[in-house]
């Protein structure tokens, strides 16, 4: 499957969550976020896996067993697109996926700790 469909098929689920969660006190905010990532989706879904912002996240790990996987960051980053501000676009999103998967490789993973236990 090509990199940029599983960009789209991760995206399309969080939309139908929005458009799941009517709330008539939100402003519109569910709804805008729902078409925001619609319109991510369908937006990367016509791009081509040779696309520097997808060589990024393909280069940061994103894309593992078949899927696409944008880490903890970037799944808030989708969970609240276009929630509360509505200005940027899906390329937008796209770079700001691809510096949250960048930003997972330079974190400092933990290390292992010793074994105590064993007494030299």
């Amino acid at each position: 499957m090509l990199r940029t469909c599983m960009i789209a098929e991760y995206l399309r689920p969080y939309a139908q969550w929005r458009i799941n969660r009517p709330d008539p006190c939100d402003g519109g905010r569910n709804a805008r976020a729902a078409i925001g990532l619609i319109d991510a989706a369908a937006y990367v879904a016509q791009l081509d896996d040779s696309e520097r912002v997808i060589v990024r996240m393909a280069v940061a790990g994103c894309f593992t067993l078949g899927r696409f996987n944008p880490g903890a960051e970037g799944e808030r980053l989708i969970r609240f697109w276009h929630y509360d501000d509505a200005s940027k676009g899906p390329a937008d999103l796209l770079e700001a996926l691809a510096d949250c998967a960048e930003r997972g490789l330079r974190s400092p993973r933990p290390r292992p700790r010793e074994d105590r236990t064993t007494v030299a």
